[in-house]
């Protein structure tokens, strides 16, 4: 970004000579910002006397500029003047009187001074009202105007490259904007081509550049072979436009080469959305304002050397308007990459479009699935489909350890998951089912389809499954004539056994209630769903009908949050019921009394994930060590780490979620790490935008497309350049990356598989870090796919601070989340989360990751590091002090943890238990021997008895020895006796070894 808008800051083209006479310039860091802002005037003083008078013609883009505070410094000394006296302002001039306090020289204006208020991340910038410091005698001893010498300007000045408001914030005034209005009014809209390097910024100002080289009918750029050439068309309207559409025609040469019109593009009109449908966007222009249509040209590189041209329709209402003359030079040089090494010269438009990855191939270790009558097989689990289209049983093929697929089946249902409606007698109507068609047997997706009606209503059911255990029903109920309803409900009865735990629904996870009720409250609750299940089985289900949309999270979900469904939500009337009635655990999805009249549609639409996924990989986790911080390699390697998160404000990953800034030393850094056998994962995910971002203005234009809606603020450069309608994200304040809130589910998406792809083939990275997304599962799947292409390892770990707050809308991240787990390869989440005071059931299913077949880290404080390993899990270097886990490390270096076999506490024939009941037990077995972690719970110091079953445990007990090895800052060297009572600490444990 700096190199671009330095670039704006020196170009001059179309301007005359009379705009070059006070330049704009750039003082790099020449002043403290937080205390007199990023913009000054340099004013001359040659006069005599106490007073000087300065008039600046500083065409301003912000608002209300009279309520902003002037300080005036004298250059020489570098100190505030006192004396000051301010005129007329407003946002094309300012009058300023003050004190001259050294005479002849030079003095700054710095008129828009502010200061940082509220979180350091997420600072509130304040600009500083007016003052008044000026003495009543200096103030009685003002001459009049004519007898005051002028103070004139020599330069406008930014702090920086980035701040500067040149070319495209400098407005034009009122009178130049109606001067040209004046001359075209007959028409609808003016067109002003623009440079790309030159991003239109401002939609309710002209920029002062346009009116000097006036709307133009043509457009000439360069470009080489191959290159993904972008270009801007401005469009100012006179008046309400509305549905404006580009066209382009072929280019073609003197010669007869062409470059297709297929070839030519407009994001603001049309593309590709995030899940590779078509996607068509309405524009509409209000009077007064500026559109700007980023278009491109993807040049073939088999084009030769020539002069290029073709035309560019601009039509509204559906009725051609104004066309544009193009003019591309293609040069002799070729880009082999399309350009998008070079970012900043907006290269990588074209990405917003793509359909890399899209389809649904299946990803490791998932296998394709396989269709046998009506039961669908994929990995550790079949789903049997009923005739009414919903499954009949649902069955899964893991052991209790979670470590090897089971020969027998788990079977989740007593029986078929099944809708009810009840008439408003309180009669059932049932409905006839015409049996069911599959219509796609893919090995990553199966669909079928299967109609139920009567004479009243019908019942259209559509449902796809993917490889991976995700299952989307689409439930069309229709009224065939008009009829009264008590209820329509949903129930899943699961068997008790495989409804052991909870989550979601306001319930952290844990135990399941024996009885439990839940209402819609979308305004307040990030809620529509729940996992119930157990270590080795489990379902979660979401409620959604045709207009769900993704909401925002991460402190973000009260600005966007969930649509009540019209269908389950009723107006607030649906709910769901979890009983359990002696055969089954109920869950009772139901959506209360209504009219329907004929020919009215309901979707009452869900979404099932099976669980778990696949097998827990227990040596990954053994031999995989993060090293969480940016440092040198040597000292990562001397630590024992193998893997290494780079975060963003580093060195090679400086902005966040925009990882292209510093590409080059990214990738020399990754080459280093691989040539010391350290991998390098890096921080980029989807939720909120840097400001440092090269497409900020283009993404811009596409109105809420990219970016949430919102209240503007935040850090100044937000406030400064983009304006207002956005949400201010997390701020670095080191280097001034302040972030901006996408709005969900975007285009954007398809940018982020692209730059993934780019990163992995041309980087050499080994795979992300995602901290708290905002994407969905469709966008998931794209990113593994292309961090795993040709050989590479993309490991994905995911970080999520506790969302179960206000701000969150009182959601689990385990639950909010768990769509994305089938492609992740670690949990770390902990922040916010209490270790000390949350029981076991909570660490295994909102923690832990076992249920689902991941493994998982400690982050808040450390951790707990005795409870930690009941659950294989240590925290992260080097993240909290006092918590190394290198010496956890050594331990399971020293046993040789790696190969075996974990057996859980949860495991009812655990070989290994302690006779009190909130002292619990995790054994890793290998042959002849046993690392066993004890961890406990009880409210005060204790102690406990090992109870074991030696022959299961694979052990001779007249040769067995039990022994604490020393941990540091874990527990001393300890030789414990067979009947022996151990000694535990509150909150405290053991990690003991038997062979």
């Amino acid at each position: 970004m700096k190199k671009q808008l330095l670039a704006a800051a020196i170009l001059l083209t179309g301007f005359t000579a009379s705009a070059q006479k006070v330049p704009y310039t750039n003082c790099d860091n020449c002043w403290l910002a937080d205390s007199l802002g990023n913009h000054r005037v340099v004013l001359t003083f040659n006069g005599t006397g106490k007073v000087a008078k300065a008039m600046i013609n500083w065409r301003r883009r912000d608002d209300n500029p009279e309520n902003k505070r002037i300080i005036i410094e004298d250059a020489k000394t570098k100190q505030k003047i006192t004396n000051v006296k301010i005129g007329a302002v407003n946002r094309e001039n300012g009058e300023l009187y003050f004190e001259p306090t050294s005479g002849k020289g030079e003095y700054f204006v710095y008129y828009m001074p502010y200061k940082n208020e509220g979180r350091s991340n997420y600072p509130k910038g304040v600009y500083l009202k007016p003052e008044n410091t000026a003495s009543a005698d200096w103030l009685n001893t003002l001459p009049a105007d004519k007898q005051i010498p002028a103070a004139t300007v020599k330069e406008y000045q930014s702090i920086d490259a980035f701040n500067s408001f040149y070319p495209m914030e400098v407005i034009a005034t009122k009178a130049e904007t109606e001067t040209l209005i004046s001359k075209y009014k007959t028409e609808s809209f003016l067109i002003f081509p623009e440079d790309r390097m030159n991003s239109i910024r401002m939609t309710k100002d002209l920029p002062q550049r346009w009116i000097e080289a006036y709307p133009q009918a043509k457009y000439v750029g360069e470009a080489a072979r191959g290159e993904n050439f972008a270009f801007q068309l401005g469009l100012y309207a006179l008046k309400n436009i509305e549905n404006v559409q580009v066209k382009f025609t072929e280019l073609k040469a003197a010669n007869g080469k062409t470059i297709p019109a297929a070839n030519l593009f407009c994001i603001n009109t049309g593309g590709t959305a995030y899940d590779g449908r078509p996607l068509t966007k309405i524009v509409n222009i209000k009077q007064g304002e500026v559109q700007a249509l980023w278009c491109g040209v993807d040049v073939p590189a088999s084009v030769v050397m020539a002069t290029y041209t073709g035309k560019a329709t601009i039509s509204i209402n559906g009725k051609p308007a104004k066309t544009i003359a193009l003019t591309i030079r293609v040069n002799n040089k070729l880009s082999k990459d399309g350009g998008v090494s070079e970012p900043d010269k907006m290269t990588r438009l074209g990405w917003l479009n793509s359909t890399m990855a899209q389809q649904n191939t299946v990803i490791a270790p998932y296998t394709p699935l396989q269709v046998s009558g009506n039961t669908v097989s994929l990995l550790g689990r079949k789903v049997e489909v009923n005739q009414d289209g919903f499954p009949k049983q649902i069955q899964t093929y893991f052991t209790p350890e979670m470590t090897e697929y089971a020969t027998a089946p788990n079977n989740l249902l007593t029986e078929g998951i099944h809708f009810h409606f009840i008439n408003a007698a309180g009669n059932k109507i049932n409905l006839k089912s015409q049996g069911i068609q599959f219509t796609k047997k893919e090995p990553g997706t199966v669909q079928w389809t299967a109609t139920s009606a009567n004479d009243s209503l019908q019942m259209n059911v559509s449902a796809s499954l993917e490889f991976d255990g995700f299952i989307a029903y689409t439930v069309k109920v229709k009224a065939l004539q008009d009829v009264s309803l008590k209820d329509i409900t949903m129930h899943i009865p699961f068997k008790k056994e495989f409804a052991k735990y909870m989550m979601g629904l306001g319930q952290k996870g844990g135990y399941r209630p024996e009885n439990f009720e839940w209402k819609w409250d979308v305004a307040h609750k990030n809620q529509d769903g729940a996992w119930i299940g157990n270590v080795n089985g489990g379902l979660q289900y979401s409620l959604r009908d045709e207009k769900y949309v993704r909401p925002l999270n991460t402190n973000f979900y009260l600005q966007k949050p969930l649509l009540l469904p019209t269908s389950w939500g009723n107006d607030n009337k649906g709910g769901i019921k979890v009983t359990f009635d002696g055969k089954a655990v109920l869950a009772n999805n139901y959506s209360g009394e209504r009219d329907l009249k004929k020919g009215d549609e309901l979707y009452y639409n869900f979404t099932l994930l099976i669980t778990p996924f696949h097998t827990i990989n227990t040596d990954f986790q053994w031999a995989t060590r993060f090293y969480h911080a940016y440092k040198p390699i040597d000292t990562i390697k001397q630590a024992g780490a193998t893997l290494i998160n780079i975060h963003h404000a580093t060195a090679i990953n400086p902005t966040i979620n925009y990882p292209f800034i510093a590409w080059q030393k990214m990738k020399a850094y990754d080459d280093s790490a691989h040539a010391a056998g350290l991998k390098v994962k890096i921080y980029n995910t989807i939720r909120e935008l840097s400001n440092h971002a090269y497409e900020t203005f283009a993404l811009r234009s596409l109105g809420h497309e990219i970016y949430s809606p919102g209240k503007g603020g935040g850090f100044s450069w937000l406030q400064e350049h983009v304006g207002d309608d956005y949400i201010a994200a997390w701020f670095v304040p080191e280097i001034k990356d302040a972030a901006i809130i996408n709005s969900g589910m975007n285009r954007w998406h398809n940018y982020y598989v692209e730059g993934m792809n780019w990163l992995t083939q041309n980087v050499g990275i080994d795979g992300i870090y995602l901290d708290d997304v905002a994407f969905d599962r469709v966008t998931m799947k794209r990113i593994k796919r292309v961090l795993t292409k040709d050989g590479h390892p993309g490991i994905i770990d995911l970080h999520s601070a506790n969302q179960y707050n206000k701000s969150d809308g009182f959601d689990n991240s385990a639950n909010l989340y768990m769509e994305h787990f089938p492609y992740l390869n670690r949990l770390w989440f902990g922040e916010y989360f209490d270790y000390e005071k949350n029981d076991p059931d909570f660490f295994l299913t909102e923690v832990s990751g076992i249920p689902f077949g991941l493994m998982g880290e400690m982050l808040q404080g450390g951790g707990n590091k005795w409870r930690g390993m009941v659950y294989g899990m240590t925290n992260r270097m080097p993240w909290s002090d006092g918590a190394d886990p290198r010496p956890i490390w050594k331990a399971w270096d020293d046993f040789g943890i790696k190969g075996t076999k974990m057996i859980g506490y949860w495991v009812d024939d655990n070989p290994l238990k302690t006779d009190k009941e909130k002292v619990i037990a995790t054994v890793y077995k290998k042959d002849g021997a046993a690392m066993v972690a004890i961890a406990s719970w009880e409210n005060t110091d204790t102690d406990f008895k090992l109870n074991i079953d030696w022959k299961k445990l694979g052990i001779d007990p007249a040769k067995a020895t039990i022994t604490a090895p020393e941990i540091k800052s874990f527990q001393p060297a300890k030789t414990f006796g067979m009947n022996d009572r151990i000694p535990v600490e509150k909150g405290k444990g053991w990690l003991l070894v038997i062979k």
